[in-house]
């Protein structure tokens, strides 16, 4: 059964496990970080949440935090029906909240699917930030995501007044 890194809304076990996705079936086995250097960014346009959703991007001297799921192969392919065309899948080292080094699956913008200039919302940053509370996740990097959130809409150019100050309150 694949171990199944998430970094964005997934995060969120409830929302992962909700009637329209796997419906209660992926076992949350709790927080996890990147082996290699990554951080999140918001440059990927979401139909579903209508705005921008998040991504991992190679960033030196920068581990992301998420959640480590385990989930049958068939609802690996449910996920990446989910996470859609604009997302493909990789292979990804993580620590678990255990210390244990696992090889993970996640899913990556793919590079000519990602957009500068887009703006999210304070309803899909709750998703992420509200789950990496849930799992215990350090404050430092909770900020961090917020403060990319921010800087992202700030330099969207879009009237994103209310959201950041949304995204914020966080």
């Amino acid at each position: 059964m694949p171990f199944v890194f998430q970094y964005g809304s997934n995060c969120t076990t409830a929302r992962l496990n909700s009637p329209n996705r796997l419906k209660g079936r992926a076992k949350d086995l709790g927080r996890a970080q990147t082996v290699e250097d990554f951080d999140i960014a918001f440059d990927v346009v979401s139909k579903t949440n209508g705005c921008a959703a998040s991504n991992l991007i190679q960033t030196p001297g920068r581990k992301a935090w998420g959640v480590l799921y385990k989930l049958s192969k068939k609802l690996l392919e449910r996920l990446k029906d989910i996470e859609g065309p604009r997302y493909e899948e990789k292979p990804i080292r993580v620590i678990d909240q255990n210390g244990t080094k696992r090889k993970a699956r996640t899913f990556i913008v793919r590079k000519e699917e990602r957009r500068p200039g887009l703006a999210t919302s304070a309803a899909y940053v709750s998703w992420i930030v509200y789950g990496l509370r849930d799992h215990g996740v350090q404050e430092d990097w909770i900020a961090h995501v917020v403060e990319v959130a921010t800087e992202t809409n700030k330099r969207s150019g879009a009237n994103a007044l209310e959201q950041i100050r949304l995204i914020k309150t966080l």
